[in-house]
């Protein structure tokens, strides 16, 4: 099986979210697409996240009625900071026959070298590289040096020539959270039942 990692805060799951994936599966013909929800980011370590149950229950409610997607509780069952490397570990050791792609944003594709291990995070999974369509060029915003040392030129390339085009949806869940926050609709930027779990529980009030 061809396996995408997705890995995020989902804070909440959004529609941008949701189109990255499907894009990522059909484009990259992927069997499955696996959400894995952070307990603490690496790069954010001050920013207080709803919590790993809620952020759960979200993910579940969007992902339902998908058979190709499946969220894993992984990072928040291990707690603390999560970094790339252990996850990618553990899903090795879980599907050892499996290819792993790890799906990544411009930001997070561009800044991989810094992460920790990358080399062994280029050894467990194959990168799947995301550009949205008039938002991003990653052809021009690759910066060849980190990142050609880390992958070498040809598998460099062949990241950025196989990349995941995605329609241009600029929804950012920080401005959900602070849509609700003010009081304001969030209808059609989250699927309705991720927006009634949000009542629900009064997150990000």
């Amino acid at each position: 099986m061809r396996i995408g990692v997705f890995g995020g805060s989902f804070d909440p799951v959004h529609i941008g979210h949701l189109m990255a994936a499907e894009c990522c599966r059909e484009q990259a013909r992927l069997d499955r697409v696996l959400f894995v929800p952070v307990a603490i980011q690496p790069h954010k370590q001050q920013r207080q996240l709803a919590s790993g149950q809620h952020r759960m229950e979200m993910l579940a409610l969007a992902t339902g009625g998908n058979d190709a997607f499946a969220v894993s509780s992984d990072e928040l069952e291990r707690g603390g900071v999560s970094y790339t490397v252990d996850t990618l570990e553990r899903l090795r050791a879980q599907h050892p026959g499996d290819e792993l792609l790890l799906m990544l944003g411009p930001d997070a594709f561009l800044g991989l070298p810094t992460w920790r291990e990358p080399q062994r995070i280029v050894e467990l999974a194959t990168i799947l590289a995301v550009e949205r369509e008039s938002l991003d060029d990653l052809n021009t915003a690759v910066s060849r040096g980190p990142l050609e040392s880390l992958l070498g030129r040809a598998r460099l390339d062949r990241v950025i020539a196989e990349r995941v085009r995605l329609p241009a949806i600029g929804i950012r869940a920080s401005d959900l959270r602070a849509a609700v926050a003010a009081g304001q609709s969030i209808r059609y930027r989250t699927p309705r039942a991720v927006e009634r779990c949000i009542a629900a529980h009064g997150l990000y009030r």
